[in-house]
């Protein structure tokens, strides 16, 4: 009986010995193979088998994967977010892309490369992972650039956007370009609150960071632009450290102020009034305006203006995010008392017919109301008119702020009366830096120079021109120098 009872407890102790022998001998296998792999198989080898791997086998996964798709049009109007990712994903190119489209067009000196209609997207925000793909055009679609593009240059990328857009015709039912992004359902959220709104800003930040500016002057009656490639900015204007800080404090806090002027009623605009003599950097600290705004620049030429009607239109014809120039404004007092002087010999180069009949018009009755008057500018500046856009700067500059009429002056016309003077100590110390790469070695000079400034009136422009003599900076200061005692 005793043998019986305690039988099946020997048979359970060979059985378990058995297991750890099998356990053991396996144990030993797999660490001697992983050993051989390790030492057999490279890394990379060993990371790509890995990911193919995982691809195959999450491929049968049940997917809680959500797909949005971004037309270029929307119920027949103009997709802003298709835009939007067109600017953005060219950010996203990177040396980890295999299947890349690689070309040159005229308006570029550098390579541009384009994402390949089989490249998978892949960007990452906040955690996210998420996944962008082109949806490819059919053969009879508009034909159009279709990528976005990035410069290759010697350093690397470089963020150049999209080639101008061709346009072929296309038939109404055929299907639009467009991107399918994809994400993880539970980020719906996320995506749909931040992301989405960091593409928005990101398309807007390049938009202005990429433009080319323009500067719009006055022909035939209507706005003609071309390239604005001035070189003037804050950091090389050769003005008072304190009084540029100015000047960009009050223009960022004119940009952050667009929810205060919708509030208090007012035209979201504001008026600088650049007043000083001749040479004194007026027309760079425009320049320099515009480039820290990524403005565009309208110089209206009043002297061209000869109804207050046409003014009217000549500002509706601006756009939004502009600055206007109107410069030497107290010389205008002859545009103000139009008198038979005006010289109808110019020909249609400078005047369109309707232009011609207008001052044919007022000619033959000079008290007519049909013609350009104060009233009419100042009701462009802050009457009705005013409002015709908005996020706009007006620039009015002058040599002599005391000859300016008076109701031009006030607050919500010229808001800041900026006053450029005659070249002093810290200014001067910007523009030999900009001009001659000065030096300490080059002190005594400086100083004496600077005691000379703080007595005499010189402009910026005539020190420059005379730092630009000679490229040997003692030569320079010398001649500057004896130019400064002769004065």
């Amino acid at each position: 009986m005793m043998n019986n009872r305690f039988y099946p407890s020997f048979t359970n102790i060979g059985s378990a010995s058995s297991w750890f022998e099998i356990y053991a001998a396996f144990s030993t296998f797999m660490m001697i193979f992983r050993t051989a792999i390790n030492d057999l198989i490279p890394l990379k080898l060993r990371n790509f088998i890995i990911s193919k791997l995982s691809s195959f086998f999450s491929s049968y996964r049940p997917s809680n994967e959500v797909s949005l798709q971004i037309d270029q049009t929307w119920d027949g109007n103009t997709n802003n977010l298709y835009y939007a990712a067109k600017e953005y994903l060219p950010t996203k190119i990177s040396n980890t892309y295999k299947s890349l489209k690689i070309g040159k067009i005229s308006d570029h000196k550098n390579l541009l490369l384009a994402f390949d209609g089989k490249q998978r997207v892949f960007d990452e925000f906040e955690g996210i992972k998420i996944k962008w793909l082109r949806i490819q055009k059919p053969d009879n679609e508009v034909f159009e650039s279709p990528n976005p593009v990035r410069e290759l240059d010697g350093e690397g990328y470089h963020y150049q956007g999209y080639p101008e857009t061709y346009q072929y015709n296309k038939p109404k039912e055929s299907a639009e370009n467009g991107f399918m992004l994809s994400f993880d359902e539970k980020h719906r959220d996320k995506v749909m609150e931040k992301y989405i709104p960091h593409v928005l800003r990101t398309y807007e930040a390049i938009k202005a960071g990429n433009r080319t500016l323009k500067i719009h002057s006055m022909q035939t009656g209507v706005w003609k632009h071309s390239d604005f490639n001035h070189p003037a900015s804050f950091d090389s204007l050769a003005l008072d450290p304190d009084l540029k800080k100015s000047i960009t404090d009050d223009i960022d806090m004119f940009l952050r102020r667009k929810k205060l002027y919708q509030k208090v009623g007012k035209p979201w605009k504001r008026g600088y009034l650049l007043y000083g003599p001749p040479g004194t950097g007026k027309s760079s600290l425009i320049a320099a305006i515009a480039k820290y705004l990524k403005f565009d620049v309208y110089d209206m030429d009043l002297s061209l203006v000869y109804c207050n009607s046409q003014l009217t239109t000549l500002m509706r014809g601006t756009s939004n995010r502009s600055i206007i120039v109107i410069e030497d404004i107290d010389c205008n007092k002859e545009v103000l008392n139009r008198s038979n002087h005006v010289n109808m010999d110019m020909g249609s180069d400078h005047f369109s017919g309707a232009q011609v009949h207008m001052l044919q018009a007022y000619q033959a009755n000079p008290g007519s109301k049909k013609r350009f008057t104060m009233s009419g500018l100042l009701n462009c500046m802050d009457g009705l008119w005013s409002s015709f856009g908005e996020e706009r700067i007006l620039i009015f500059t002058t040599n002599h702020k005391d000859k300016v009429d008076s109701a031009l002056l006030r607050p919500g016309r010229m808001d800041m009366h900026i006053h450029l003077s005659f070249l002093k100590t810290k200014a001067f110390k910007i523009l030999a830096s900009n001009y001659l790469d000065i030096e300490e070695q080059h002190g005594p000079l400086i100083q004496q120079i600077e005691e000379l400034l703080e007595k005499v009136d010189v402009t910026p422009a005539v020190v420059a021109e005379h730092l630009l003599r000679n490229e040997d900076a003692n030569v320079a200061l010398e001649g500057l120098v004896k130019f400064l005692h002769e004065v």
